[in-house]
């Protein structure tokens, strides 16, 4: 009985009100009952326990309240949606196409809900094989006209088949949207993911890479002892070995991963290279006074973190005016220890893209610069 509960009143009032309208259209098919009375409780008492049987299971079961309406179909081919003339086929005029009954808009309903409701077809295909075998009898009963064929298997088609289609149909398109729906959200959660892991990868590399500078400074601090200087040596490659463990865990980010926009809390380019001479990094700032590019800190995070990993010890320039930011640095003081990299430049290289920009890096003079000219 649970399964015939109704989730909420208006489904309650929805249902009633038709099980009010499928009674009266189910009277309106059998005797007068102040006329016959005999005849109304023998004929049309038996239809109205099936119409309240069929309106109870229907909202869950549409098929089982489709066949339990069989009894009121279009079966006795008096009346019809069109009269038509079929002298070309038949000897016959005033052929009715598409029968219909007082219950016919009903069982329409049902049809349609059973192609939209019910997952399976081949329920579906087994109860319909039922309708050829009802429609037979009933112009087998009215001595097989061959117009009466006509008129049943138009009956058939229209009351059943069409509706039943145009469910089936748009269930279809249902499912379709509901699946282009889940593969944009799936393609939303995969970009936001992919932001969290760049800005992951650009964040943690670029302090990895700080506390390597460090360790090379260490490296070549006069007054240490060998086995200070081993230590030192030995940070510089963990912080190197660091970075690289978090480039195979992360992977090569998405190209198409949407660019989330800077908040008011991210660092700006002044307090970035602040960071970076503090951890040991020589570099000179220039400012040319105009605004920032949005893209700024990442490129000078970028190219810094790549000067702290392939040079260690080189002196760095930076430069940022509207439309162009550029980081270049010497020749390495320490010996390189990052083994592999341009996960970084390749994710900065679709962002200026994205931009309208162009990025170009590599070998200047004796050491390295990377450049984004910006639109």
């Amino acid at each position: 009985m649970k399964r015939l509960r109704r989730e909420s009143r208006r489904q309650v009032v929805y249902d009633l009100l038709l099980w009010v309208l499928l009674c009266v259209s189910v009277s309106a098919m059998g005797p007068d009952p102040s006329a016959d009375p005999a005849g109304f409780g023998t004929v049309t008492a038996p239809r109205l326990v099936l119409a309240s049987v069929a309106v109870l299971v229907g909202r869950r079961w549409p098929l089982a309240a489709l066949m339990l309406l069989v009894p009121l179909g279009p079966w006795s081919f008096g009346e019809g949606l069109a009269t038509v003339d079929l002298r070309w086929l038949l000897p016959r005029t005033g052929v009715k196409i598409i029968p219909w009954v007082a219950a016919s808009p009903f069982i329409i309903w049902y049809a349609y809900l059973t192609g939209l409701r019910t997952a399976r077809v081949w329920p579906s295909a087994a109860a319909f094989a039922v309708l050829p075998g009802a429609g037979a009898a009933a112009v087998l009963m009215r001595g097989g006209d061959i117009a009466l064929w006509v008129s049943m298997v138009s009956g058939l088609l229209g009351t059943y088949a069409v509706p039943y289609t145009l469910g089936l149909v748009r269930r279809r398109l249902l499912l379709q949207r509901r699946q282009a729906r889940l593969s944009a959200e799936a393609q939303a959660r995969m970009r936001e993911r992919a932001r969290i892991a760049r800005e992951m990868h650009d964040s943690l590399g670029h302090d990895l890479a700080l506390i390597a500078v460090r360790a090379a400074g260490l490296e070549l601090a006069p007054g240490l002892g060998p086995a200070e200087v081993k230590a030192a040596g030995e940070l510089r490659v963990a912080a190197a070995d660091a970075t690289e463990r978090l480039r195979q865990i992360i992977g090569l980010l998405r190209e198409d991963a949407d660019e989330a926009p800077l908040s008011p809390a991210d660092e700006d380019v002044a307090d970035l290279v602040r960071r970076a001479r503090d951890s040991g990094m020589a570099i000179t700032l220039d400012l040319d006074g105009g605004p920032v590019p949005a893209l700024a800190r990442a490129v000078v995070q970028e190219g810094l973190t790549n000067a702290a990993k392939h040079a260690p010890g080189a002196a760095v320039a930076v430069s940022v005016s509207p439309r162009r930011v550029a980081v270049r640095n010497g020749a390495p003081r320490a010996r390189p220890v990052a083994r592999q990299g341009g996960l970084g430049l390749d994710g900065l290289r679709e962002r200026v893209r994205l931009a309208g920009g162009v990025l170009s890096a590599g070998p200047s003079g004796d050491g390295f610069e990377l450049t984004v000219e910006l639109p």
